[in-house]
């Protein structure tokens, strides 16, 4: 087996316009978004120490970065669902990429939590290197994790590619978008989560390899 790394995308940082008024809850939904809230700390932002994260990988990251974090164990969905379901109304804060999936502060807001979102980063798309290149124009099968919809979507524009896709999704939202590739195989996680990643990985090489 060969592995070959190529990133679909870079992250830029960026310097928000801030909002008014004083926050009691971050809504963090990816490890970037803890990166975020830390260069924002660092610069002299005042941030709330109590964070709501999407799953438990961004809960611990926050907790090491030195916030008061929560998991709601699941993907957007479930993280509105737990505020909704709890007492506290907020405000929250959002720190979210251009291209976040959801509309988490808008729906709660509409539910009667105060909510904004800052759009903190950005995912630039990345051309693939000369090595997946190759890779992806040879007969493969190829085994290809998509740990978003928008980097399915831009790996798809870079093809068609002959190689036989076997394509491991975090989400079922990121499965649907990988559709497009055309894979032979498709296995989604079973949770939105780096272990659950791996573990469907480690599935798809087993059954390549047989």
């Amino acid at each position: 087996m060969r592995v070959v790394t190529s990133p679909i995308m870079r992250l830029r940082f960026l310097e928000p316009d801030w909002p008014e008024g004083e926050f009691r809850v971050l809504i963090l939904t990816s490890e970037t978004g803890v990166e975020a809230a830390v260069r924002l700390r660092d610069a002299g932002w005042s941030l709330p120490e109590a964070a709501l994260c999407v799953g438990d990988h961004t809960a611990a990251v926050a907790r090491a970065a030195g916030f008061v974090a929560e998991s709601a164990q699941g993907d957007a969905e479930t993280l509105i669902a737990k505020v909704l379901a709890g007492e506290e109304t907020g405000p929250f804060l959002h720190l979210r990429g251009r291209e976040a999936r959801g509309d988490i502060a808008p729906r709660l807001a509409a539910k009667g939590r105060k909510a904004e979102a800052v759009v903190v980063y950005e995912q630039v798309a990345e051309p693939l290197t000369e090595a997946a290149v190759r890779l992806l124009g040879g007969g493969g099968p190829v085994i290809v994790p998509v740990f978003s919809p928008r980097s399915a979507v831009l790996l798809a524009e870079q093809g068609p590619f002959a190689a036989r896709l076997w394509v491991v999704a975090i989400s079922r939202a990121a499965a649907e978008a990988g559709e497009r590739l055309g894979a032979e195989r498709l296995i989604v996680a079973d949770r939105p989560d780096s272990a659950a990643m791996l573990e469907a990985i480690a599935r798809a090489i087993s059954e390549a390899a047989s």
